[in-house]
């Protein structure tokens, strides 16, 4: 199996079983036959462009989910390479934009000292804005540091923390969990319930 195709192979297996999606329905709103999509998810076939296009049409992703390698998912930008569009009586800085369905939610977290959270569902992803001070956020293995005004976008499927590095800081979060498929379990009293709080890490919801 050679890299490139052990990637893809994993993350369309990911991709579909997130949806609920068996091989042959998969196959079927692709317009493919399914043993085509079997040695993809295998990484035993060779993949057309045409194939991917078709199968990131059918998952309502965009074919890049299907040949990076999920690790690469954390994103970020400084607030001081910020840019502004003007629209009609406002300006607006766009932060980041992500596909898919599921669970939605914000918080804003007022962080004295270190926390850490245990992974979420597969496939979450956490988008956090610094209002006001300095933090080291991310996960445990590769946090970034960050400042007023700087965004990063995370996978909070992994271990992860919040330190502040300035005292009290304040940072807006918004977590989006993926649709959760009867009988795999649910959300419960939000995935931050989980958070294991040091040195008074406060949440706010």
């Amino acid at each position: 199996m050679s890299t490139g195709n052990a990637v893809v192979a994993r993350n369309m297996r990911f991709l579909r079983e997130q949806r609920g999606l068996s091989l042959a329905e998969l196959a079927r709103q692709a317009g493919l036959a399914k043993q085509t999509l079997s040695k993809v998810e295998l990484g035993t076939g060779n993949p057309t462009v045409e194939t991917l296009f078709a199968v990131a049409a059918a998952l309502g992703v965009p074919v890049t989910r299907l040949v990076a390698e999920r690790e690469q998912v954390m994103t970020v930008r400084r607030g001081r390479d910020a840019s502004w569009q003007e629209r009609s009586g406002y300006e607006v800085r766009s932060l980041d934009h992500v596909y898919g369905s599921g669970v939605i939610e914000n918080y804003v977290l007022r962080i004295r000292g270190e926390g850490h959270s245990q992974p979420h569902p597969v496939g979450t992803l956490e988008h956090l804005y610094v209002i006001s001070g300095r933090v080291r956020v991310g996960p445990e293995d590769s946090p970034v540091e960050l400042s007023t005004g700087d965004f990063v976008r995370f996978p909070g499927d992994r271990p992860h923390l919040y330190a502040s590095l300035d005292g009290e800081s304040v940072v807006h979060i918004v977590v989006s969990v993926p649709r959760v498929q009867p009988g795999t379990g649910g959300v419960h009293g939000g995935v931050h319930g989980g958070v294991r709080r040091e040195n008074g890490v406060a949440t706010e919801g």
